[in-house]
């Protein structure tokens, strides 16, 4: 069986932006998607209780998969849509269910009052283990915002996509991460923006003291070394328009100032084999909880 775009579906509101993120995904790569429904198992003497009787299990285990499913055919007929119920808990069940799977997508809740991502323990066990990209989508996420603005003004489906970002560190860039965002950028017809922050290096201060300043030498070096790792990459995808951003500052400020007008940014995890557990990267993290568009975080070598 061809593999499966998954979502982790809990009936929440950013569970169901997630699937309809998911069923817009899936259109553009011909592929399925699983709604995967975790059951907690809870102590049985709370098990017995009327709020969690027999209904409740019911409701949450069968009605809320199938309801979602329904949605998502009406609104995507040309999708297929599949349904699964597991027992467990939630973050090793949906690890385990990455090993079929092309991709993972899970609901963020909006912070309220500010732009971003609340992102709970299960999505950020999740994020820092799964060897698949994980797209994150907050509540609220809608088809047009990912759209840019057509000439009345608000975005709209019937407009191009707003550019994927990717965030690039130019000293150690990963194929798979940058074919990623381009096979994302190609599928939207969407120009891809790579965008590297940096700061300037200890022995800038020696040669400024010395009365040297050589900051427009490595803003030039820093922007140079953006187009040498991306040269290869053009040759590969000619038909994606690149927009190439260095910029010196902190590249996770770069990329949620770039998120608002994206409608994807991807971002690296390192996969560490490390005994004291696994690790997201600050980057990474901060992209995570404060990016306005949907993340995909995507592991690497």
């Amino acid at each position: 069986m061809a593999r499966s775009i998954t979502v982790g579906l809990d009936g929440s509101p950013e569970s169901r932006a997630a699937a309809e993120w998911a069923a817009r995904e899936a259109a553009l790569r011909k592929q399925r998607v699983r709604l995967l429904h975790v059951w907690q198992p809870v102590p049985e003497a709370m098990a017995e209780a009327p709020p969690l009787g027999t209904e409740t299990h019911q409701h949450w285990t069968e009605r809320i998969p199938r309801e979602a499913a329904q949605e998502l055919k009406l609104r995507h007929p040309g999708v297929e849509v599949t349904t699964e119920q597991r027992t467990g808990v939630p973050a090793e069940v949906l690890l385990d269910a990455t090993y079929d799977a092309e991709l993972l997508v899970l609901g963020s809740r909006a912070l309220s009052g500010l732009a971003g991502f609340l992102v709970g323990s299960v999505g950020q066990s999740v994020v820092a283990r799964a060897e698949l990209p994980v797209v994150l989508v907050r509540a609220g996420e809608r088809t047009a915002d990912e759209h840019v603005e057509d000439s009345a003004g608000p975005p709209s489906t019937a407009t191009g996509s707003r550019p994927v970002v990717l965030g690039l560190d130019t000293d150690s860039p990963d194929d798979t991460m940058i074919t990623f965002a381009f096979e994302e950028a190609r599928c939207r017809d969407a120009t891809l923006t790579v965008a590297t922050g940096w700061n300037l290096p200890s022995s800038y201060a020696y040669s400024l003291a010395a009365g040297v300043d050589l900051r427009e030498d490595i803003i030039r070096e820093q922007a140079m070394a953006l187009t040498e790792v991306l040269l290869p990459w053009r040759e590969k995808y000619p038909d994606v328009e690149v927009a190439e951003v260095s910029r010196l500052g902190s590249p996770a400020g770069l990329l949620i100032d770039a998120s608002r007008d994206a409608s994807l940014v991807v971002v690296g995890r390192r996969v560490r084999r490390s005994p004291f557990g696994a690790h997201i990267g600050a980057v990474a993290h901060a992209v995570m909880h404060h990016a306005i568009a949907p993340v995909a975080v995507v592991a690497h070598a």
